[in-house]
C-alpha cells in the first residue's frame, strides 16, 4: 500500500501513451492502402474503381461497427473492446498480402480489418482519454490521436523507402505482424477502462496524497445526464454535426487515398510521391496538436472553422496549379487540417450531449465520417476512371468545403437538456 508521502506516477500518462501507441499503428497501417494503390492496381491488373471499392467496403463495415463499439466501450471493457480489435486489424493487414481475387479484398480489408480498426480507432481512444483526463482534455485527445500523424510519418517513410524493393505484399505482411505483436500486449496489460478515483492527473512529483486533494479541488465536474436518445436524435446541434463530419470525411479519405497516385500521375517519382503522404502525417501532428490546444482555449468551433477556411484555398489552388511543388504544397497544407477534427468529436459530443451517452454519441457521428468518407474515396476513383484526372473531384471538394462554413458556425456548445416533451440548450 502506498504511504502518503510516496510519490505515485500519475496512471493517466500511462493511458496516454497506450492510446497513441494504439493509433500509431491502426491509424497508420490505414494509410498504406493510398501507398500502394497504384503498384497493387497495376500488379493485379484492377481498375482504382474496383480496388477502391474494397476500400469502400472497409468504411462502411467500419462505419456500422462503430455505433456499436460506442455502445460496448459504454457497457463494458474499453480494454477487451479494444485488445480484440488490435488483433483483428493486424490480421486483416496480414491477409491483405495474400489476396490475388477480388473477394479476397473484401474479407480481409473490408470485414476483418473493417471491424478490427473501429475498435481500435480515434473513438474508443477518445473516449478513453476524456475519462483519464478531467482537465485539458482536449490537449490530451489531441496528444493521444497524434499517434496515428506519427504513424502516418513514420510507417509510410518507412514502406515508400522499401516499397520498390519488397513489393506490396512483403509490405503488408511484415506490418500486420509487427502491429501483431505490439498492440494487443499494450491494450490487454496497460490499459484501464476508467479510473479507480476521479483524479485530476497530479503534477510529475506530486504526492499521492497531495494528488488525491488536488483532485477534488481541480476535477472539472462532468456532464453525465444521460439524455433520451430520441432527443439527441431530434437535436439540431446532432444534424449539424453530422453534417460537418460527412462533408469532412468525404474530403479525408479521397485526398489519403488517391494522394500518391495523383501525384505519380503529376509526374512525381514514386518515393516521392510516397513520402508526401508521409509528410501529410507530419503536419497532421502540428495541426492537431494546435486544435487541441485551441478548443481548450475557446472552444471546438474554432480550430473546425479554421479547418475548412484552408481548405478552401487549397482546394481552389490545386484546380490550377499541378506540378510538382504545388502537390508538395497541397499536400502538406492539406495534412495540417487532416487531423484537426478528429480528437474535437468527443469535445463536441462530450459538451453538448454530455458524457451519459458519449460511446454511441460520438461513435454514430464516427459513423457517418466513415461512410461519406468511403463514398469520397470511391468518388475520386469514379472521376478518375471516367475523365482521366481528378480535375472535377477537386472542385467538388472545393464546393462542399464552402457548405462546411455556415455549418460550423452555426454549432453551439452548450449542453442539450430534456425538458418534459420538449428540450432546449442551457448555457453551462
Amino acid at each position: 500500500m502506498l504511504k502518503p508521502r510516496e510519490i505515485r506516477p500519475a496512471y493517466s500518462w500511462v493511458i496516454l501513451a497506450s492510446g497513441f501507441l494504439v493509433l500509431f499503428f491502426g491509424t497508420g497501417s490505414r494509410f498504406a492502402f493510398g501507398l500502394v494503390l497504384k503498384p497493387m492496381s497495376e500488379d493485379l491488373g484492377w481498375s482504382r474503381s474496383t480496388l477502391t471499392l474494397g476500400l469502400t467496403a472497409f468504411m462502411l463495415v467500419s462505419a456500422v461497427s462503430l455505433p456499436v463499439v460506442g455502445r460496448l466501450i459504454d457497457r463494458y471493457s474499453l480494454r477487451l473492446v479494444m485488445g480484440g480489435g488490435g488483433i483483428l486489424a493486424a490480421l486483416g493487414i496480414i491477409f491483405m498480402g495474400r489476396v490475388d481475387e477480388p473477394w479476397h479484398l473484401f474479407l480481409a480489408y473490408g470485414l476483418v480489418y473493417g471491424i478490427g480498426i473501429a475498435a481500435i480507432s480515434n473513438l474508443p481512444v477518445g473516449v478513453l482519454i476524456s475519462r483519464w483526463f478531467y482537465r485539458r482534455r482536449g490537449a490530451a485527445v489531441s496528444a493521444a490521436i497524434s499517434g496515428g500523424a506519427f504513424g502516418q510519418l513514420v510507417i509510410i517513410g518507412v514502406l515508400s523507402a522499401f516499397l520498390a524493393s519488397i513489393g506490396w505484399r512483403t509490405a503488408f505482411t511484415v506490418l500486420g505482424f509487427v502491429a501483431l505483436a505490439v498492440m494487443a500486449p499494450v491494450v490487454l496489460t496497460a490499459v484501464r477502462s476508467r479510473p479507480p478515483i476521479p483524479t485530476a492527473e497530479p503534477r510529475l512529483g506530486e504526492t499521492y496524497a497531495a494528488g488525491e486533494k488536488a483532485a477534488s479541488a481541480r476535477a472539472e465536474p462532468l456532464f453525465d445526464e444521460e439524455l433520451p436518445l430520441r432527443t439527441i436524435l431530434r437535436s439540431r446541434q446532432f444534424a449539424l454535426l453530422l453534417t460537418m463530419y460527412a462533408i469532412c470525411g468525404f474530403q479525408d479519405f479521397f485526398v489519403a487515398t488517391h494522394l500518391v497516385a495523383f501525384a505519380q500521375d503529376q509526374g512525381v517519382g514514386s518515393v516521392l510521391a510516397g513520402n508526401l503522404l508521409a509528410w501529410m502525417g507530419l503536419m497532421g501532428l502540428v495541426g492537431v496538436l494546435l486544435s487541441g490546444v485551441l478548443s481548450d482555449a475557446f472552444g471546438a468551433a474554432r480550430p473546425t472553422l479554421l479547418c475548412f477556411l484552408l481548405r478552401i484555398v487549397i482546394f481552389g489552388f490545386i484546380i490550377f496549379f499541378q506540378d510538382t511543388v504545388a502537390v508538395a504544397a497541397f499536400a502538406l497544407v492539406y495534412g495540417f487540417t487532416f487531423l484537426v477534427t478528429a480528437p474535437l468529436t468527443v469535445v463536441f459530443a462530450g459538451a453538448i450531449f454530455g458524457q451519459g451517452r458519449l460511446g454511441l454519441v460520438a461513435g454514430s457521428i464516427s459513423m457517418v465520417h466513415q461512410i461519406f468518407g468511403g463514398l469520397g474515396a470511391l468518388t475520386g476513383a469514379l472521376v478518375f476512371d471516367q475523365w482521366g484526372s481528378y480535375d472535377r473531384a477537386f472542385l467538388l471538394l472545393l464546393a462542399i468545403s464552402v457548405v462546411a462554413v455556415p455549418v460550423t458556425l452555426m454549432l453551439r456548445e452548450r449542453p442539450l437538456t430534456h425538458l418534459g416533451s420538449g428540450e432546449t440548450t442551457t448555457p453551462r
